[in-house]
């Protein structure tokens, strides 16, 4: 039996329950969404936040900057409460706050700072998610190219954009065999 997170639980029970009293034909805007359940019906205001191609890019130059000042709290204080952290230079998932922080704790030793080479940006509602191809270059000149994701969410309580999901994978080939390609 799949398991169903409580919000598709609700959800569900909603849809039932609209269908049954004659209901169902109820629009959900972007901007109410109704749950309804045996007892109850609760209503979720929420907002759909925006964000240029620009701005992301910015969020890039933000996290840089954070890897700029050698404090992993710094850095860590660009991702949400419960991003996830796939990095180059480590096997292990970090999927808490305090994971996340350990990872940067270890890794600035090598004073990265980075820079992209190509990316591709995509926008929505709350999100954004800017991929492509950056590199780190360590203290001691060592080059490092790798594939990248983010994924952005916008966070109501604190206004700001923070990252979700941050993927980061070497490059197969060297960039001798095989270029970089344009998307």
């Amino acid at each position: 039996m799949q398991k169903f997170n409580r919000f598709s639980q609700l959800l569900g029970m909603g849809l039932a329950l609209g269908a049954v009293t004659g209901c169902a034909s109820n629009t959900v805007t972007p901007t109410t969404a109704k749950v309804a359940t045996a007892k109850t019906v609760v209503t979720q205001a929420t907002s759909c936040q925006t964000i240029s191609n620009d701005e992301v890019a910015r969020l890039f130059d933000r996290w840089n900057a954070a890897l700029q000042s050698l404090d992993p709290a710094r850095v860590a204080a660009n991702y949400g409460p419960n991003a996830i952290l796939l990095p180059t230079v480590s096997n292990r998932p970090r999927v808490t706050p305090a994971a996340i922080q350990d990872y940067f704790a270890h890794w600035l030793v090598k004073a990265p700072k980075g820079e992209i080479l190509q990316r591709h940006i995509t926008t929505g509602c709350n999100f954004a998610a800017d991929s492509g191809v950056y590199r780190f270059t360590y203290k001691n000149n060592e080059k490092v190219t790798a594939r990248y994701t983010y994924v952005y969410r916008y966070d109501p309580t604190s206004k700001q954009w923070l990252i979700s999901s941050h993927h980061s994978s070497a490059m197969p080939q060297p960039l001798d065999k095989e270029p970089i390609q344009a998307f």
